[in-house]
């Protein structure tokens, strides 16, 4: 049975990635795609997501606007890795996919509530609209099936040395969704650095020979561009679609249970996902943390969703 899941995301080229693998893939029921403001600002992520949406012929899954900055804190942005519009490579036509009318935040809770113990909720971006959503109606947090999250890091961070981006942009809110009564699972910068898009890999997503696997190709010919340049790193990790494959195919990411800690207070260390691997802290377990990828396995079917899409995708125009 294919599961159900929201994912909310800040498009950003890997977010790009993390519909396109949930759209295109029978082990998953998209049931919407919510945008939060973090990798640009929430006009850009949303416009995105309508972007990405519209190219793949994703037009039966609806798309809600969310939160428009962290809880208590100003908005960081990643424009050095995904650009001025934050999905910039590919020129994208005016988007059909239509924007819904309805909040993010109450999307999510109404979704969860209709299908008590069904959807699982899948942020890769902020975790902004996610601990607004269980605040405003707290019984999603019993009624979710479970959390799985891209964001944290067992080890150094990416924005800052100790913190990954998501997490940094708004801690409050990771403390909350971390600290709450469901399942937690974490696919952090430890598991996501192995999900590289190698040059190989580019060209099995270009030999697929359609409009949407050039899009694709245009969007990772960016990334590796900007990764290069801020991380050094030349092939450029797909972070998102890793959360979205534990989801799928939990036997391609292998998680360890641990207690997991939000930093929110440190001068220099704000945003750290304090992961006891050793249990020094003598605390109960509280997170899965996704510790190894099976990153052929995870390539395979990342590029079958795009094959599968492939046929719906209309061409940019130039």
């Amino acid at each position: 049975m294919a599961r159900k899941i929201i994912i909310d995301c800040d498009p950003g080229h890997d977010d790009a990635m993390a519909v396109l693998l949930a759209a295109g893939s029978p082990e998953i029921e998209l049931l919407g795609i919510t945008t939060v403001a973090g990798n640009q600002t929430l006009p850009k992520t949303t416009l995105n997501a309508r972007r990405i949406c519209s190219v793949a012929g994703i037009d039966n899954v609806p798309i809600c606007q969310g939160c428009a900055g962290p809880l208590v804190r100003p908005l960081i942005i990643a424009a050095d890795v995904h650009g001025d519009s934050g999905l910039d490579g590919p020129k994208f036509p005016e988007p059909t996919v239509p924007l819904s009318d309805e909040h993010a935040v109450d999307f999510i809770a109404r979704t969860v509530l209709a299908s008590p113990g069904e959807v699982t909720l899948v942020p890769v971006g902020p975790l902004t609209n996610i601990a607004v959503a269980m605040r405003r109606e707290p019984r999603i947090v019993d009624a979710v099936q479970e959390v799985v999250l891209m964001g944290g890091s067992t080890e150094r961070g990416n924005y800052r040395p100790a913190a990954e981006f998501n997490i940094l942009v708004d801690p409050e809110a990771a403390a909350a969704v971390f600290g709450a009564a469901w399942p937690v699972t974490m696919v952090g910068l430890n598991l996501t650095h192995q999900a590289g898009a190698t040059p190989q890999t580019v060209e099995r997503i270009r030999s697929l020979g359609t409009p949407l696997s050039q899009v694709v190709v245009e969007l990772l010919d960016f990334f590796r561009s900007t990764y290069l340049a801020v991380e050094g790193m030349p092939d450029p990790p797909v972070h998102d679609p890793c959360a979205v494959a534990r989801v799928g195919w939990p036997d391609l990411v292998r998680v360890e249970k641990t207690f997991v800690a939000i930093e929110t207070r440190g001068e220099w260390t704000a945003g750290m996902t304090v992961t006891d691997l050793i249990g020094r802290f003598g605390q109960e377990p509280n997170v899965n943390v996704a510790t190894v990828l099976d990153k052929e396995g995870f390539w395979d079917v990342m590029v079958k969703a795009i094959a599968q899409l492939g046929s719906r995708q209309k061409v940019p125009s130039s």
